[in-house]
């Protein structure tokens, strides 16, 4: 069976991120067939057109590269002052480009948020559904997932909470079913033999 390479995107650098926790705890429930690498966004520079051509700076160079290399991407972010935080705006903007022909262009993005407050970071998810729909990604269309109250659900560095963590491993299963169907639909159909 061919393996599921999935790129985790936490939208926080902060090294006691709650995002990343919960992304490493999904990283460590997967199935074996199911492989995730976290994506670095501390080297990636603010977007700038100069420097978007084909000799782009190396950490955007292997952030696209990556993203490229992977069945899909699970994106787990805080919300800042209502929004997406802009580290991962401006990471986005880059594996937007070329327009058209991007490395997230038709590939398969599960989109989670966290928050503190008991909305779980809605409205940041909300903005970021618009961005990757704006660069032509597949968002997961399903129940939301969102998770509020995030700072008492977080111990170790990991996601302990169950109910949680088993919404958010329903989430990437479904991710995980999108990435078969595309699959499917690239392999060439059996023609039945001639007799």
């Amino acid at each position: 069976m061919n393996k599921f390479r999935l790129a985790g995107i936490s939208g926080s650098l902060r090294q006691g991120s709650s995002n990343t926790a919960i992304l490493r705890t999904l990283q460590a429930s997967l199935p074996p067939e199911v492989e995730m690498t976290l994506l670095p966004l501390e080297g990636i520079p603010l977007y700038n057109q100069d420097l978007d051509g084909p000799n782009p700076p190396e950490a955007v160079r292997e952030f696209k590269a990556a993203v490229e290399s992977s069945d899909g991407v699970v994106m787990c972010s805080p919300e800042y002052n209502f929004g997406m935080p802009g580290v991962l705006k401006n990471a986005i903007d880059w594996a937007s480009r070329p327009a058209f022909a991007s490395p997230l262009k038709g590939k398969p993005v599960l989109v989670m948020t966290c928050s503190p407050a008991f909305t779980g970071g809605v409205r940041a998810q909300a903005q970021l559904r618009e961005t990757l729909g704006g660069a032509l990604s597949r968002v997961i269309s399903r129940p939301q997932v969102v998770i509020a109250g995030v700072n008492a659900k977080i111990e170790g560095g990991r996601l302990t909470d169950p109910a949680s963590l088993s919404f958010a491993l329903e989430a990437v299963n479904d991710l995980l079913a999108e990435i078969g169907l595309l699959r499917a639909a690239r392999t060439p159909a059996m023609q039945p033999a001639e007799g």
